[in-house]
């Protein structure tokens, strides 16, 4: 199943967070790491995403 990937502003809109918190996270180790898709994209897949969320929800 081909997982589908999403850019900054649909990660931002999916967790709230905005980008600084998402990068900051990102280096402390807690938040996934994005895919390179091209020289200069990135995009999450959505699935490390809703994973991220339910852990969240969870905690």
């Amino acid at each position: 199943m081909i997982d589908k990937h999403l850019r900054r502003p649909a990660v931002e809109e999916a967790t709230g967070l905005s980008r600084s918190a998402i990068y900051e996270l990102m280096s402390k180790g807690q938040f996934p790491r994005p895919v390179k898709l091209t020289g200069k994209a990135v995009a999450w897949p959505e699935s490390a995403i809703a994973e991220w969320l339910a852990q969240r929800a969870a905690a």
